[in-house]
Formats: C-alpha cells, sequence, structure tokens
C-alpha cells in the first residue's frame, strides 16, 4: 500500500495567499490611479499653457506682489535665531538612530535612508516636529522595518504593503478633489464644454479684453483731446 505525503496548509499560508490576492488587486487599482492623476495633471498644464499665452498679461501684477513676498520672507527667515526645542532634539536623535544609512550596508537600502535623513534634516531646521514624528512613523510602519524571513514575517510586510497602497489611494482621491476646486480646472472645464457646442472660451476672454483695452484707450484719448 502505498503512501501519500499531505502537504498541511497553515493558517497563516492561507492568510498571506488572500492577502497577497488583496494586495495584486490594490496595485492594479493605485497604478491606474496614479495614471488618472498623471493624466489630470499633465492636461490641466497643456490647458495653463495656452491660457498663460492667450490671457498671460493679467498675471503681471500678481506675479510682481509674490516676488516681493518672497523676498521679504526669505529675510525674515535668513533673520530668525534657529534655536531648537529639546523634544525636538530628542525627537531628532530618535530618527536618526532608526533610519541614519550608516546602520545598513545594503545599497538600495543605504539610498532610500539617505533621502529619509535628508527630510528629517529639513524637518529639524524648520523646527517641524510632526514632520519629524510623521517620517518616524512612516518607518515604523513599513514594510521594509520588518525583519526575519518565513510565512508571519513576510505576511507582515504585505499586510504593511496593503496598508500603505490604501493610503496612497485615499491621498489620489483627495488630490484629485483638491484639483477639481481650483479655478484652473473649473476653467478648463468650461473651456472644454464650451468646445461641445462649437465655441473657444479663451478666444472669446481675449477678445472682451481686447475691447476693454480699445475703450480704455479711447478715453485716455478723449481726455488728452479735452486738455489740449
Amino acid at each position: 500500500m502505498s503512501t501519500q505525503l499531505i502537504l498541511q496548509v497553515t493558517p497563516e499560508d492561507e492568510e498571506l495567499q488572500r492577502k497577497s490576492a488583496e494586495l495584486a488587486t490594490l496595485e492594479t487599482e493605485l497604478v491606474q490611479g496614479e495614471l488618472d492623476l498623471t493624466t489630470l495633471h499633465a492636461e490641466l498644464q497643456n490647458f495653463d499653457r495656452e491660457y498663460q499665452q492667450i490671457i498671460g498679461t493679467r498675471y503681471t501684477e500678481l506675479d510682481r506682489i509674490e516676488e516681493q513676498i518672497a523676498e521679504y520672507m526669505a529675510y525674515l527667515e535668513s533673520s530668525t535665531d534657529f534655536t531648537p526645542s529639546e523634544d525636538l532634539k530628542k525627537l531628532y536623535r530618535e530618527v536618526a538612530k532608526r533610519i541614519h544609512p550608516d546602520l545598513t550596508t545594503d545599497p538600495v537600502e543605504k539610498v532610500r535612508r539617505q533621502e529619509l535623513m535628508i527630510a528629517a534634516n529639513q524637518a529639524y531646521e524648520a523646527g517641524d516636529i510632526e514632520a519629524l514624528k510623521a517620517i518616524l512613523h512612516n518607518w515604523e510602519s513599513s514594510p521594509e522595518s520588518v525583519k526575519g524571513d518565513g510565512v508571519v514575517a513576510e505576511l507582515i510586510r504585505v499586510i504593511r504593503k496593503i496598508a500603505q497602497c490604501r493610503e496612497r489611494l485615499r491621498a489620489i482621491k483627495q488630490e484629485f478633489e483638491a484639483v477639481k476646486e481650483t479655478e484652473l480646472y473649473e476653467l478648463k472645464y468650461r473651456s472644454d464644454t464650451a468646445k461641445e457646442v462649437g465655441q473657444d472660451l479663451l478666444a472669446d476672454m481675449a477678445q472682451e479684453l481686447d475691447e476693454q483695452i480699445r475703450h480704455a484707450q479711447a478715453e485716455l484719448q478723449e481726455i488728452k483731446e479735452q486738455l489740449n
């Protein structure tokens, strides 16, 4: 009588299979979401370039004011003394202890840690304790921070990747909603709607602006003639 070896599938194996399938679905959804978001931004950039070419003079005064604001803010930042609090120092040391590039010999991991340290240094120099907390939290909850091999370790990594995918999908949704609230998106929507009925919104706006300029020039000419 032959004896067959029956491999027992553990609950961890079954859960890993389920979570891996869930992760694959989320990754597909995430790729599509990133593509849609990138496409939206590209379309808005193209429209913005067209708008700037036709109606760009409207931004002249705004650019001047923003330049003054930027110069003023730069002056304030350069003249402010940096005095980090003890809590900020303690948190920075904790972050550095976890993510410092010298703590790994893996080249890929070292690059990732270097990028995180740059972000941590910027947060520290800005006195942004919340940003440092976020860096530490993201590190502790990342798949890469899980050490070891085997089903259990891999299951934890997959679960954390799922959490990352869901978080990024939420961020994409929020970014979509934020973009749709902008004046540029609203203007593009109106322009696209006008094109569907054979109208050119930007051309109409340019024509209206040209008419206002002609009226202003005529009024100025009348004033000059009255003074003569």
